[in-house]
């Protein structure tokens, strides 16, 4: 019958229809029909018909094997698969298998075909010989692509090419490349025919094969071995290892898990800024850029992951970020790892890493780029278990997203307890021909300037170019705070070391002046530190910045890969840092005001005043111009009360310059050196002889609640335009104080107390520096309006011993008394004189009268006109020689809002008294 059927297809031979498949069907059919009934169980030991019947169904099989014969066909193959179970003999079983599968592999049934390609497999693996394994693990190898567990040297290098673009998407992987290389519910067939391949190759002798076996095992299904199970594919991997050639390489890695981390933020002294060949300061606006050193899109443009780029220069060492993981239970020692670069143009440094079990570590990679162009890092090279393998980034980025998708069995890198990372965005990496490179340090400082507050110091700033480049252009910029802490830098020293060769050096002086550490409380009092600080402090971010920009010649060296471009400037960043330790602190700082009375005498146009020097002698070198509002000399002392709380002793120095000069040399007084020991205070007394206040009036000392609306906004103007003016004038008398210290032979600088001087002002402008209303003086002789403004100090003598000025005893002295009005308002007073002896009773009243009058001494009802003087005449008979104090009051009658504002009178019915200042009178004569 199967004869009549092959005579049938050779007389029909190259005329196929479906009139010839629908007879051989029915033909080849009663074949297999009849081999089945024809088998006896009793003449089983016979030859049996079951290897006839089987092959008939596989001709027939052969014969349909179309795909619109599909069904049939499949039907056919699994009643063969069937009947092996009945076949006696592994050959014939073996050829069974190879033959469904070659079938199922024809209609394009990959896993069916590969299923029964195991069932082959396995049937050679248990011959026990070395050729039998080696044809278990060849026809295995065919299976890996069905099963998807195939060598990466197997896999078709475009579908790696698609993925690959998931770093220019924003890091979404291809979601077919996911599925193709991870599918969860294959793990378990997945494992069976990875460890049959693994115990395969060993059997048959293949190292090679069987590591990469045991690795693609260990690093796709980690999580579902045991611990020990761990451990023996590790050692599977060594005793692989062992047996291969040294420097194997394999396309499949094994562990650590590699993912990229960071490019991490370039160091100060390596920052580039790109040049434009179109302006001379191509430096201006340029700023660090973050972990990029060229951003070329403005500041408004979104950030474009397509755009960003990373410049390397060629010689320069450069780094990058990688983190490892090891999931598994065994210490995984990893010999060497180094930056994949496939242009060529990179040498990378090998660093050889131990991941303890279930740990993660980020290391650095680094290299040096050797020629420009553009360059690309896909992965890392790893030597580990004995054999080099390239891992790449972007299999690591699809393993982690297929994670998050659940098409992964677990993510590595959590599970070894590294926090999630975000994607990294790789830059468009190119480099460029060699460039200078500056290294700055601060000679003979460890790295921090340790200055007490307020001193000046002058430190060198030594800046080498360590690149093979020269340096053609340089700019130097100030930045950070305290920027005026920089006080003078020397630009033109660095400008005349031009062009600064590879190796060469320059010292740059710069001038520093320590800040304040606190600012005056105006409300501490004698035991509170108003610098607000107690020992050394450095504050982050407090020092200033010198911004160096530089660059090398304009051209590159002639090549073509250039396109003619400008290379890129550098900026190198120095901070100055800067610790500012507590020097000399301001514990108070107050006004003093001090009235010396005038000696007036017959010689009209003087008035005598004794004072003494320091040294104790009489001075009469100098003139001294009387108070036009207080009618005799007033002087006012800042007394500044300074604590030394250092370790150090501190001489300190006090000097106000003149008003006319700026000359700092030559002040107008310099106080004497004093010096303050360590836990000590010191007082210093600074007299302001030359100090001037405007006239101000009402509207300055009366609040707004004490006037009317009308009367408030009419002033407005006039109280602004005061208050500007006095405070301009305490501003000035400020900028004229200099307290200066010195400690041991080098260290001096200046202490900042303007804003202490400058509350302390502001606290007593009412009671000291302000005009009292009404000022008093006098004048006597014969000549009383002669209007003396200067006093000069006079000590000649004449022949009796008398000073001259002095009145004479017996005589008539007529005498004027002053009253000036320092108000813009009309006053009303009623005026008083008194005239005391030197133990201060009264000469003119009672029976002991030792100085007669004609004129009115009391009671005396005048107006005063605003800032001007009213005179009143009277005169004095002395009958006794000897010192009289003349003295005059005041009381103001019907006083408005602003002298009783002044005066802080209570009630509105308190009177407002005004007393002068004494007024000294020599009388000579003989009793």
């Amino acid at each position: 019958m199967e004869g009549s059927v092959c005579a049938l297809l050779i007389d029909q031979m190259g005329q196929r229809d479906q009139v010839l498949d629908d007879e051989v069907k029915y033909r080849y059919n009663n074949v297999i029909l009849h081999y089945r009934k024809s088998f006896i169980q009793d003449n089983a030991q016979r030859v049996s018909p079951l290897s006839f019947e089987l092959e008939a169904t596989l001709k027939l099989a052969r014969f349909l094997c179309r795909k619109e014969l599909a069904k049939e066909v499949v039907d056919l193959l699994t009643a063969a698969a069937d009947g092996a179970k009945s076949l006696i003999d592994a050959s014939d079983r073996l050829i069974l298998y190879i033959e469904i599968a070659r079938l199922f592999g024809t209609l394009g049934y990959h896993r069916k075909a590969a299923f029964f390609s195991r069932q082959v497999a396995q049937l050679y693996l248990q011959q026990e010989n070395r050729l039998a394994a080696i044809s278990s693990m060849q026809v295995l190898a065919m299976t890996t692509q069905a099963y998807r567990v195939q060598s990466r040297a197997s896999t078709d290098h475009a579908l790696y090419q698609e993925s690959g673009q998931n770093h220019a998407d924003g890091g979404k992987a291809h979601h077919n490349w996911i599925v193709s290389l991870f599918e969860s519910q294959w793990s378990s067939i997945q494992m069976v025919v990875l460890r049959e391949i693994l115990l395969s190759a060993v059997r048959g002798g293949d190292p090679l094969t069987a590591w990469s076996a045991a690795a693609r095992l260990l690093r796709s299904y980690y999580p579902l071995i045991t611990p020990a199970g761990q451990n023996g594919l590790a050692s599977a991997l060594s005793n692989a290892s062992e047996r291969l050639p040294s420097g194997t390489r394999c396309a499949d890695p094994a562990l650590p898990f590699i993912r990229l981390h960071s490019f991490p933020l370039h160091s100060s002294q390596q920052d580039i800024v790109k040049r434009n060949h179109g302006r001379d300061d191509w430096w201006a606006g340029s700023a660090p850029s973050g972990p990029f050193i060229y951003t070329p899109f403005s500041k408004g443009e979104p950030n474009q992951s397509s755009k960003q780029e990373l410049i390397w220069i060629v010689g320069e060492a450069v780094q990058v970020f990688v983190e490892l993981a090891n999931p598994c239970g065994f210490d995984l020692k990893v010999d060497s790892i180094y930056l994949s670069v496939n242009s060529g143009n990179f040498d990378a440094f090998p660093i050889s890493v131990n991941l303890p079990p279930n740990s993660s570590k980020v290391i650095a990679l680094s290299g040096i780029p050797t020629e420009i162009g553009p360059l690309k890092i896909p992965g890392c090279i790893v030597h580990c278990f004995g054999v080099i393998t390239e891992h790449y980034f972007k299999d690591v980025d699809n393993l982690l997203v297929g994670a998050a998708q659940g098409l992964v069995l677990s993510d590595p890198f959590r599970c070894c307890g590294s926090p999630k990372l975000k994607n990294v965005t790789v830059p468009s990496i190119s480099v460029v021909p060699p460039l200078p490179l500056l290294i700055s340090r601060v000679v003979g400082s460890d790295g921090a300037i340790i200055l007490y507050e307020g001193e000046i110091r002058e430190v060198q700033i030594s800046l080498a170019n360590a690149g093979t480049v020269p340096i053609e252009q340089a700019h130097i910029s100030l930045s950070g705070k305290n920027q005026d802490s920089i006080q003078s830098i020397a630009y033109e020293t660095l400008k005349s070391s031009l062009p600064l060769k590879p190796g060469a050096e320059v010292r740059i002086p710069v001038t520093l002046k320590a800040w304040q550490l606190g600012l005056l409380d105006p409300d501490a009092g004698p035991s509170k530190n108003i610098s607000g600080s107690t020992g050394r402090q450095v504050k982050d971010g407090c020092s200033p910045l010198l911004l160096i920009h530089y660059a090398g010649p304009l051209a590159y060296a002639v090549d073509a890969s250039t396109n003619g471009s400008i290379p890129p400037g550098r900026r190198l960043v120095v901070p100055l840092n800067i610790c500012v330790s507590q020097g000399l602190s301001l514990m108070k700082a107050r006004l003093l005001s001090m009235e010396i009375p005038a000696h007036v005498g017959e010689n009209h146009s003087k008035v005598q005043v004794e004072t003494c020097s320091a040294e104790g002698s009489p001075r009469t070198d100098r003139f001294m111009k009387i108070d036009p509002y207080r009618g005799s000399w007033g002087l006012r002392f800042l007394e500044l009360e300074l604590s030394n709380p250092t370790d150090v002793v501190f001489e300190i120095g006090v000097s106000v310059n003149m008003e006319d000069s700026n000359n700092e040399e030559n002040p107008e007084y310099d106080y004497p050196k004093t010096r303050i020991d360590r836990d000590h205070t010191a007082r210093v007394l600074i007299p302001l002889e030359h100090f001037k206040l405007p006239v101000l009036d009402g509207t300055f000392l009366v609040k707004d609640s004490q006037m009317n609306g009308t009367a408030s906004r009419r002033s407005s103007f006039s109280e602004k335009s005061s208050k500007a003016e006095l405070n301009a004038s305490i501003k000035n008398l400020i900028s004229k104080i200099k307290v200066g210290w010195q400690s041991g032979r080098n260290n001096s600088g200046e202490l900042n107390i303007k804003d202490a001087i400058q509350s302390a002002l502001q606290s007593s402008v009412m009671d000291v520096l302000l005009p009292d209303p009404l000022t008093f003086g006098f004048r006597c002789g014969n000549n009383t309006k002669q209007d003396f403004a200067e006093l000069k100090l006079d000590e000649e003598s004449d022949a009796q011993g008398a000073r001259k000025g002095s009145v004479k005893a017996y005589d008539t002295i007529p005498v004027e008394v002053l009253v000036r009005n320092n108000t813009k308002e009309m006053i009303k007073v009623s005026l008083s004189i008194t005239c005391k002896d030197i133990a201060g009773e009264n000469c003119v009243e009672g029976d002991k009268a030792t100085v007669l009058w004609a004129g009115v001494l009391s009671g005396v009802t005048l107006e005063v006109p605003p800032l001007k003087e009213y005179r009143h005449s009277f005169s004095l008979y002395f009958l006794v020689p000897g010192e009289y104090t003349l003295l005059a009051a005041a009381v103001i009658d019907d006083a408005n809002e602003m002298l009783r504002a002044r005066a802080r009178a209570n009630t509105c019915d308190e009177s407002i008294f005004c007393r002068g200042p004494p007024f000294h009178i020599r009388v000579n004569g003989t009793m």
